[in-house]
C-alpha cells in the first residue's frame, strides 16, 4: 500500500473555531443592503402574500424599520417608492416632493449615518408599469432619460447618497452625472444597474412595488440571459459615463457573470438577490424541504464568493439577527 498522505483536508474541518479561522469568503450585516418600500399616508404597514417579511411602509414606519436596521448592524437601504397617483410619465416620481424624498429627508433627519441608496426609474409611478415614456408599445428611450435624471436630483437634494438607476435606458449614467453635477450634487454616487436580465425571477417583487407592465414585456430593455460578452460592454459602458458601482441582477442564476463584471472592471460590484430567488427558499422553507436559515446563507455566500462586494438582499434583517446571535 502507497503511503497515506501527509495533508488531510479534515484536520481543519473538525471544529467550527478552525472551520472559522480558515474560512475564505466571510459575509457580515455590512455587506447587505436592505431594500424597502415606502408609500403614501402614515400608520401604513402592509405585508406582500409573496415575499415573507417584506412589507410596503409609510414613511412613519418606515423609520422604525431603519432604525431596526441599524441596530442590526446594517447600514445601507435601498428605497422604492410607491405613489398614490401614476400617470403615462411617471410625474409622481420626479417632481420635488416625490414620495421617496419624502423618505429621505426624513430617513437622513433622524438617521444620518444611514447609507441611503435610492431607486430610479419610473416603472413603479406609470399607469402602464413601463420604466418609461411609452410610444407605438415600447419604451422612447432618449424621451425616458431627462425625466430620470430629473427624479436623481430630487433624490440628491433631498439627500440620497447613492442614485441607483434600474431603467436600462442606454446613455442614462452619463445624462445622471451631469444633472447631479449640474445640480451642485457631485458627490453623490451612482450605482448602475448595469447588468440586469430579463428574467422569470422577478415576480415577487412587482408585487410589493406594484409595477407589473400593463402590456408587453421590458426584453426590449434588459438582457438576454444567455449573454455574458454583452454584460461586459454594458457594465465598461456605464463605468465610462460615470458610474462608481455596477450592479448585476438576478444574483442567483448569474454567478458567473457577477465574477466576470467584477474580473473585468474592477469597480465595487453590488449583487441583487431578487424577489424570486428569496421566495422559492422561503417557499421550501415553509413546506419543510430544506432549511431556511442555511439555505439563505448558502445561497448569501455564493453570492460574495463569486466576487460581489455587496449584495441587495430581502434576508438582511433575519441575517442580521442570526450573526449578532
Amino acid at each position: 500500500m502507497p503511503a497515506f498522505p501527509s495533508y488531510r483536508s479534515r484536520r481543519l474541518r473538525r471544529s467550527e473555531p478552525l472551520r472559522a479561522l480558515v474560512r475564505e469568503t466571510v459575509l457580515s450585516p455590512s455587506d447587505l443592503i436592505l431594500p424597502l418600500f415606502v408609500v403614501e399616508g402614515t400608520g401604513v404597514r402592509r405585508p406582500v402574500s409573496s415575499m415573507a417579511g417584506v412589507e410596503q411602509t409609510s414613511t412613519d414606519e418606515l423609520l422604525r424599520d431603519a432604525e431596526e436596521a441599524l441596530s442590526l448592524g446594517l447600514s445601507s437601504v435601498l428605497l422604492f417608492g410607491i405613489p398614490d397617483h401614476k400617470d403615462e410619465t411617471g410625474t409622481s416620481g420626479y417632481v420635488d416632493d416625490n414620495v421617496v424624498s419624502r423618505a429621505v429627508r426624513c430617513l437622513k433627519a433622524e438617521f444620518p449615518e444611514l447609507l441611503v441608496i435610492t431607486d430610479v426609474c419610473l416603472c413603479e409611478y406609470t399607469s402602464h408599469g413601463h420604466c418609461g415614456v411609452t410610444r407605438d408599445g415600447d419604451v422612447d428611450n432618449d424621451a425616458t432619460i431627462p425625466l430620470l435624471a430629473r427624479m436623481a436630483v430630487a433624490h440628491a437634494d433631498a439627500g440620497a447618497d447613492v442614485v441607483a438607476p434600474s431603467d436600462m435606458m442606454d446613455g442614462r449614467v452619463g445624462a445622471l452625472r451631469a444633472a447631479l453635477d449640474g445640480a451642485g450634487r457631485a458627490d453623490t454616487a451612482i450605482l448602475s444597474y448595469a447588468v440586469k436580465y430579463a428574467s422569470a425571477f422577478y415576480g415577487p417583487f412587482r408585487d410589493v412595488a406594484e409595477s407589473a407592465p400593463a402590456f408587453g414585456d421590458r426584453r426590449s430593455a434588459q438582457m438576454d440571459p444567455g449573454n455574458v460578452l454583452e454584460a461586459l460592454r454594458e457594465a465598461r459602458l456605464d463605468v465610462e459615463e460615470g458610474a462608481d458601482m455596477v450592479m448585476v441582477k438576478p444574483a442567483l442564476a448569474y454567478l458567473d457573470v457577477i465574477h466576470r463584471v467584477k474580473q473585468d472592471t474592477g469597480y465595487p460590484v453590488c449583487a441583487y438577490h431578487v424577489s424570486g430567488e428569496y421566495a422559492m427558499i422561503e417557499a421550501a422553507a415553509d413546506r419543510g424541504w430544506i432549511d431556511r436559515e442555511r439555505a439563505h446563507l448558502e445561497a448569501l455566500t455564493s453570492i460574495r464568493r463569486a466576487g460581489a462586494d455587496m449584495i441587495i438582499s430581502y434576508y438582511a434583517r433575519p441575517f442580521a439577527r442570526l450573526f449578532r446571535r
